[in-house]
């Protein structure tokens, strides 16, 4: 067959074979994964409409379009481009010009399949959602879903209606709302895609009997849809305002109650939702809150950057069964690592186990999965896995001769290639290192609880380690899905040290008679994840009173804080301690009234953020952004304000 004459492209590659199928693949130069910049929807605009054209000529049998890039689909629109667009003079047109081309695929005579393997996001999802079916390969590395509520903003092109019309109202906005990304199988049962392959050679020919069968996806049915008609969706709308009021308030996050009022507007009707989309986009994206959280996401991508290429790790050894030492192990296990455990005896280790075991249940729903991470995790009190371990972590009690005599022994046990890791949380790696005969191979990884939670991992650099050793450090950091922050070894480093000052400043207040409900209040309404007397409940007080002594903050003898710890109430762990816990839950009781909620919490954060002013200035960390990042991702400070020193330099904390 001859090939048709097809408009230029740098993004896109197209042919037709000889049953008049066309082959459109998304291949974006110069790039891991594959984005809807401008110009890649530009140039699709124009091979859609030689598209038409060749439909209309019987040239055309249907389009499949598949990605060129191992790491998957689309991952979204291309957020490089995003302050830019953000301009109120440009962003309309784009918007309604996308809209404007992915009704024009919709509306195209011959079909157009989308296949599916890896990620599947964003502006990638709505691309996918206007073709009329998708296929998509049932595998672990498929995630599909909007992500767009965690950069302040939500789908734009089209994809709020379109959702809404494949899965249902319910099941539509509660992705969107989340941010959640879906595994093949989920996004199957919710409709948004039609058909499961189960390898990626698979999607070519189960795509080609699509298009030769014209196919067509099917929509949500009646009892998904009737929720969104009449009355019964103001009250649907209320219930969603009401699930997202627990985790983020409006003055902060206006982005998903703009998404539900847009749906309590138009829920009944997807095009006309899909349409409305664009009034109520273009403010978000300009927002505050859009802008700084667009900061966070290029600061947390820059920290991909600093692991070593080509280093593998398939097996950790944890030295300490506790709850730090246990939930890292099975975190590990949980990333598909084999790890040994190690502590003095099984009365030690079970607890571990069994915790790891209600973690695997939560996270891998299937009986086989939580089977294998079992067996992944291995109880090793004779510490025989030292000797096959590529990464051995020690977690023990924060004691510096106890850990040195642990690293005394490991360093003629452990491979030599292996990273030796202590999760010290505040004692410089100088001292622990000193002794060693090889100083240069300890590093730090400190982990934050609760580990399965807590996306950062504190990778500490002595003055002994050269670069090697952090950069292997990072990388392990990145295998087990963390989030790598490379910080000086330095008193506390970089989170405990500037956490230290406000929660102690909070439990000072409490001292002096002021409620621990009304401080708590205040800082989550300043846009913490929860207030400092919580948060030390949490941390634990026999673990924040070991911290703050080790960075020469005392804490008096027969306060509060001093009488609660050598009573044994350490916090949430043991049920009681500035709060008595039920269920996981600090019992809190009546909030007092207060004139500027926001203003206390801004007065009781003050103390992080100069903290965060001075751990900069002593170069713990490398960089501004590293320490925003750092801060946000170890502590939760509010995302929305783009971290400590930008919310200062913004005049905001």
């Amino acid at each position: 067959m001859i090939q048709p004459q097809m408009p230029e492209s740098t993004n896109w590659r197209f042919e037709i074979d000889v049953e008049g199928l066309g082959w459109l693949t998304i291949d974006t130069p110069n790039s891991p994964v594959n984005t809807l910049s401008r110009l890649a929807i530009e140039e699709l605009e124009l091979l859609v409409i030689r598209f038409e054209e060749l439909a209309k000529s019987g040239d055309l049998v249907g389009v499949i379009l598949l990605s060129g890039k191992d790491s998957g689909f689309i991952a979204g629109a291309d957020v490089s481009e995003f302050d830019a667009m953000s301009d109120f003079s440009v962003l309309p047109g784009a918007l309604q010009r996308t809209h404007a081309l992915f009704s024009r695929i919709e509306a195209l005579k011959v079909p157009m399949v989308a296949g599916i393997h890896g990620f599947c996001l964003g502006g990638g999802l709505e691309l996918a959602l206007a073709c009329h079916y998708r296929v998509a390969v049932n595998n672990d590395k498929t995630r599909i879903g909007f992500p767009e509520v965690n950069l302040g903003i939500f789908p734009g092109f089209g994809g709020t209606g379109r959702s809404i019309r494949q899965a249902g109202p319910v099941d539509a906005m509660g992705i969107m709302l989340a941010g959640r990304l879906l595994k093949a199988g989920a996004a199957r049962g919710m409709n948004l895609v039609d058909k499961l392959v189960r390898h990626r050679d698979n999607l070519r020919w189960e795509a080609r009997k699509a298009v030769l069968q014209k196919r067509g996806s099917t929509q949500a049915g009646l009892l998904k849809r009737v929720v969104a008609m009449g009355p019964l969706r103001g009250y649907v709308a209320n219930k969603m305002r009401a699930q997202v009021a627990k985790k983020a308030r409006p003055e902060h996050y206006p982005a998903p109650y703009a998404l539900i009022d847009l749906f309590e507007e138009h829920g009944n009707n997807w095009q006309a939702m899909s349409h409305g989309e664009i009034d109520r986009f273009v403010p978000l994206m300009g927002s505050d809150t859009a802008t700084n959280l667009r900061r966070v996401f290029f600061a947390s991508e820059a920290l991909k950057k600093q692991g070593s290429k080509g280093v593998k790790f398939s097996r950790v050894h944890v030295i300490g069964a506790g709850v730090m030492g246990g939930d890292i192990a099975a975190w590990c296990a949980l990333r598909g690592m084999s790890v040994t455990l190690q502590d003095l005896d099984m009365a030690r280790i079970q607890p571990a186990l069994d915790r790891g075991k209600k973690l695997f249940k939560k996270r891998l729903k299937k009986k086989r999965e939580v089977d294998a991470a079992m067996l992944r995790l291995e109880a090793d009190p004779e510490g025989k896995g030292v000797s096959r371990a590529d990464v051995i972590i020690e977690a023990v009690v924060e004691k510096l001769d106890v850990k040195q005599s642990i690293f005394g022994e490991l360093e003629f046990k452990a491979k030599p290639n292996a990273i030796l890791a202590t999760n010290t949380s505040s004692i410089e790696l100088e001292r622990i290192a000193e002794k060693l005969k090889q100083p240069e191979r300890l590093i730090g990884l400190h982990f934050f609880n609760p580990v399965a939670q807590l996306p950062l991992v504190e990778v500490i650099r002595s003055s002994f380690n050269a670069d090697a050793e952090i950069g292997k450090g990072a990388a392990f950091a990145l295998a087990i899905g963390k989030s790598p922050v490379v910080v000086k070894s330095a008193p506390g480093f970089l989170v405990n040290r500037v956490l230290m000052p406000y929660m102690l400043g909070a439990v000072e207040r409490v001292e002096r008679g002021e409620s621990k409900e009304l401080l708590d209040a205040a800082a989550v309404a300043f846009g913490m994840p929860m207030g400092p007397i919580e948060l030390m409940d949490t941390v634990g007080l026999d673990v924040g009173k070991s911290v703050a002594t080790e960075l020469g903050h005392a804490v008096p003898e027969g306060s509060n804080f001093d009488t609660l710890v050598k009573a044994g109430k350490l916090g949430r762990k043991t049920g009681e301690g500035f709060y008595k816990w039920s269920e996981g839950k600090a019992q809190k009781g009546e909030v007092p009234a207060h004139a500027d909620l926001a203003a206390l919490g801004r007065d009781l954060v003050k103390p992080l953020v100069d903290m965060t002013e001075v751990v900069l200035a002593e170069g713990v960390v490398a960089n501004a952004g590293l320490a925003d990042i750092g801060v946000i991702m170890g502590t939760g400070f509010a995302p929305f304000l783009g971290g400590p020193l930008k919310a200062r330099q913004d005049g905001k904390a």
